[in-house]
């Protein structure tokens, strides 16, 4: 129906008409002028522009958190020790499913992950889960009808003692036997296709290579990019077939050759190496590390896992004598067995440590074989990926949440050795988790992030961290609200680079944290520097950068503490102190354009519960008065370096 005009309304109509056309005229002029201006493509009119322009965006633009060590009834060490759960179940609870632990205890985190590396030692794999099954192949062994007719007959510890004691002279009581491990594996990667979801929920491929010469520690995670049809064509390394990391980078280079598929390989726990993981000589020939093997590492170990439930290895309060945050979850007494540690084995062990010795090798081969960055992950033996103190279930199923003693007590650490060596379950901690940036939930979008080193490091919680640095950055760039982009396009992110200083120029540098969102507040944000002087002594400095509430640094620049809202009798605390957010942006004061050095972001939450704290509450126990009652969750950020 057409509605009546009057002349009035057809006067007004028609000027209208007019401002209309003459508005039209100067947008399309404005709008030409800005498409050249932005996107210097003139002539093309905006009728062919595609109005997203997010599908032509390529920077890391999400972080996903996950866990690159988990074990489960598949590792001989946690099969045989009262893991029933394989693989399945661990990437049900990792996907956030209701899962029914090994001792009854129904769990569930309270988010999934993103992603979970199933790591089962390579060291007769499967070999629980194939006793269970009866397999033929296994029982047509002497070692397997020993097995098998020690837990038949209930003699659990029996059982172990017959595997330990085949472990302990080097040699596979399974040699020759491959189509046990090729089952077992086959079944690994099976399941890690099953449970594979691009952009849900990544099943990446892997296993821990066990090196561990004398009891000490050397283990490699080593990750596939791939998946099972190149996967399936190997059985896995062991150190049966050599405890060196050079045989075992070797073979992995061999892979490679062969497949097209690409590997990296993660080691862990350097302070239970008592010396060996940072070492200065080659393990085996004992030589002097030379071009090749820092070739070689560099390139095949891009990564470091800093924290994990057996401690925290980024510092030692020993060697980074002005840091106060550095005594934090050591675990420096030895290794995993008898021998005890002394103080000359600390400066490689951990990995501050180890990145300012890498600057002084770089200097000297031209490589830096100490060049990684860092991640943290649980290395939890009961398949359940448990990362917060409020919802752990321990190192191995013997010591999942139970008022019995074992729970506190089990020794982990020092085992068989004097009691001063010794580390207790109740010393461990929840941690940790790697924090990754990459454009999606892939298996190739998260392995490639971690081989460019565009990760980080917490201890259990999910805060998040930015960290660019740059030549050109502003402290109006914090308020972008481009921020990351601007960061990828003016700068580099952690895990990377920077070049030869331009004249005249110092490092600029961009940080933004944000804490965990069901979790505690930040405490504050630091950079840890670490260079080489013209002494050619390695030197490292800890800068303050941004911090909650209006503390003030005292005259020797130092912040005071932030307190603690701890409430030990109720294993509770606020978030009455602190900040949700942080960010800074930071000149280097002190740089030296010919000097080379490295930065990392090192974030802290305020102090939070202990799990000893937690179980205490719950079961109505008395706290461990050898622990503390709190933790100061923390996050690592890999390192930007400078090379002149």
């Amino acid at each position: 129906m057409r509605t009546a005009i009057s002349s009035k309304d057809e006067v007004s109509c028609h000027l209208w008409r007019l401002k209309l056309n003459f508005l039209t005229l100067v947008l399309s002029c404005v709008t030409g002028s800005m498409v050249m201006a932005q996107d210097d493509v003139p002539g093309v009119s905006p009728a062919d522009r595609s109005y997203s322009p997010y599908p032509e965006q390529e920077f890391p633009n999400q972080v996903f958190f996950g866990d690159t060590h988990l074990h489960t009834s598949y590792s001989a060490d946690a099969g045989m020790v009262g893991n029933t759960l394989g693989p399945d179940q661990a990437y049900r609870f990792a996907k956030g499913e209701l899962v029914t632990s090994s001792t009854g205890l129904p769990t569930r985190l309270a988010r999934p992950l993103d992603f979970l590396v199933v790591a089962d030692h390579a060291e007769n794999l499967g070999l629980a889960p194939l006793l269970a099954a009866k397999d033929p192949a296994l029982l047509a062994t002497d070692f397997g009808r020993k097995l098998s007719t020690a837990v038949e007959s209930g003699d659990a510890a029996g059982a172990w003692a017959i595997w330990s004691k085949a472990k302990s002279t080097g040699k596979d009581p399974l040699a020759g036997q491959e189509e046990i491990y090729r089952s077992a594996w086959s079944h690994i990667t099976d399941l890690a296709e099953r449970h594979n979801q691009p952009g849900q929920f990544t099943a990446l491929i892997g296993f821990e290579w066990t090196s561990n010469p004398d009891r000490n520690n050397l283990h490699r995670n080593v990750i596939f990019r791939g998946g099972k049809e190149t996967a399936d064509t190997i059985i896995p390394f062991s150190n049966f077939d050599s405890f060196d990391p050079e045989d075992l980078w070797t073979w992995i280079e061999t892979y490679e050759k062969n497949t097209g598929d690409r590997l990296l390989a993660i080691p862990h726990n350097g302070n239970l190496s008592n010396g060996l993981m940072f070492d200065d000589v080659t393990l085996t020939s004992k030589q002097p590390l030379d071009r090749s093997y820092a070739e070689r590492r560099a390139r095949w170990e891009p990564l470091y896992e800093v924290t994990q439930m057996k401690g925290t290895s980024e510092a030692h309060p020993s060697l980074s004598t002005r840091d106060e945050f550095a005594d934090f979850e050591v675990w420096d007494k030895g290794q995993l067995g008898p021998a005890p540690k002394t103080p000359d084995m600390l400066p490689r062990e951990y990995a501050r440590e180890a990145l300012k010795r890498g600057l002084a090798y770089e200097g000297k081969l031209g490589i830096n074989p100490f060049k990684f960055g860092l991640i943290g992950s649980t290395d939890s033996h009961t398949s359940l990926a448990t990362t917060t103190e409020d919802n752990f279930f321990g190192k191995v199923a013997a010591v999942e949440p139970t008022t019995d003693p074992i729970r506190f007590d089990e020794v982990i650490g020092g085992i068989g050795g004097k009691p001063e060596v010794a580390q207790y379950a109740r010393q461990t901690s929840a941690s940790g988790l790697a924090g990754v940036w990459a454009r999606e939930n892939t298996r190739e979008a998260i392995w490639d992030a971690m081989a460019r080193k565009e990760v980080f490091a917490t201890t259990g919680t999910r805060l998040r961290v930015r960290f660019f640095g740059g030549w050109d950055f502003t402290e109006n760039d914090l308020d972008r609200s481009d921020f990351a982009k601007h960061g990828y396009e003016k700068g580099i992110p952690m895990g990377g680079d920077l070049s030869a200083a331009p004249e005249g120029k110092m490092p600029t540098f961009l940080i933004r944290a944000i804490r965990d969102v069901d979790g505690a507040n930040l405490d504050r944000v630091q950079i840890i520097k670490g260079w080489i002087d013209t002494g050619g002594e390695a030197q490292e400095k800890i800068y303050d950068l941004a911090w909650s509430g209006d503390r003030t640094p005292n005259n020797n620049g130092v912040l005071p503490p932030i307190g603690n809202t701890v409430d030990a009798e109720n294993a509770s605390y606020t978030n009455s102190i602190g900040a949700p957010a942080l960010e800074a942006f930071w000149t280097d004061p002190d740089f030296d354009a010919s000097k080379r050095a490295f930065y990392y972001v090192r974030v802290l939450e305020i102090p939070t519960p202990r799990w000893t704290t937690y179980d205490a509450k719950f079961f109505g126990v008395k706290r461990p008065e050898d622990v503390p009652a709190s933790i100061q969750e923390r996050a690592y950020t890999s390192p930007i370096w400078y090379t002149p």
